[in-house]
């Protein structure tokens, strides 16, 4: 196996197209295809499933993708060092709750990167989706809570699938409401008192068990609920219905604005938050980058 032949998959998965992928090589079509067939061979996988549509991963080519990247990551960083090569562009994918600090931190480890190319990738997405994307190494970093209602649930499937819980740092339920909500002043709220208020939470798709929902208290009975997909549209809830919703507390008033704050909840409950990655795989040097910026966030917070 040779780095040639690393690079050359990793080009054929980035254009779905051994024609596309041979062009941006410089080499011929027939060359890098087997070039491809002989890697398969070489390491006993199918790498890809070929239609006359194009080319996709299979299921193994994407896990053997992630490590490629590795080791090519690795070779590169070696050549800009002794061989004073330019640096490659760099590559990262977060998957989060919806979460600002997740975003702020995104934001921060882009600006220090100070790359000239990059390709970063950050979602915010359901819970089972976080898991699902790092167990299959579509991303190397996830964020999610733990609870003393989810912890049990959640901890066996993230053991079964090779998924390692890193805390970050425990927090009290709060909820966020508008400047403008009754309740926006009290230096805490009852769920008792916010039984009049629409509620909001984050849907979680075919995988809406209580486990799974971003929200701490989640069993919680609620006269007025509303299902929402993104947090723009939560938070246009929020001060448009005065409804609320349950969070660790932590908002960002230059990526959520001044029209939405923070109160504590009256409740004996707390989340711990963290980061999940794959035991299979070691972090980049841009997910490294990305867990210090978070920490660095948190401790601005005062959270840790």
């Amino acid at each position: 196996m040779t780095l040639k032949q690393l690079r050359y998959m990793m080009a054929v998965a980035q254009y779905k197209s051994i024609n596309e992928a041979a062009k941006k090589l410089f080499i011929s079509q027939p060359s890098l295809s087997n070039a491809i067939k002989e890697l398969e061979a070489e390491i006993g996988l199918e790498l890809f499933t070929r239609t006359a549509k194009g080319i996709t991963l299979t299921a193994e080519g994407t896990e053997f993708l992630k490590y490629a990247q590795q080791v090519i990551e690795q070779a590169e960083l070696l050549e800009q060092r002794y061989l004073d090569k330019k640096p490659a562009k760099q590559l990262c994918s977060i998957s989060t709750q919806h979460y600002a600090f997740a975003v702020t931190a995104f934001v921060n480890m882009i600006k220090r990167s100070a790359a000239d190319e990059y390709k970063f990738t950050l979602r915010e997405t359901r819970t089972h989706e976080i898991i699902q994307d790092v167990k299959n190494l579509q991303s190397e970093i996830g964020i999610l809570y733990l609870d003393s209602f989810n912890r049990k649930a959640l901890q066996k499937i993230l053991l079964e699938n090779h998924i390692e819980f890193h805390p970050l740092f425990e927090a009290s339920p709060h909820v966020f409401v508008s400047v403008k909500h009754p309740l926006a002043g009290n230096e805490t709220v009852t769920l008792k008192e916010l039984e009049d208020y629409p509620y909001l939470s984050f849907e979680q798709g075919e995988y809406n068990s209580f486990y799974f929902s971003e929200e701490i208290l989640s069993t919680v009975f609620h006269r007025k609920s509303i299902l929402v997909s993104d947090r723009a549209t939560l938070f246009n809830l929020v001060i448009g219905l005065n409804g609320y919703t349950i969070s660790t507390g932590v908002l960002n008033a230059d990526l959520n604005g001044t029209d939405i704050v923070s109160v504590p909840l009256a409740v004996d409950e707390r989340m711990v938050i963290g980061w999940i990655a794959n035991k299979k795989a070691r972090l980049s040097v841009q997910g490294e980058a990305y867990i210090e910026e978070l920490q660095a966030v948190i401790r601005s917070y005062k959270l840790q």
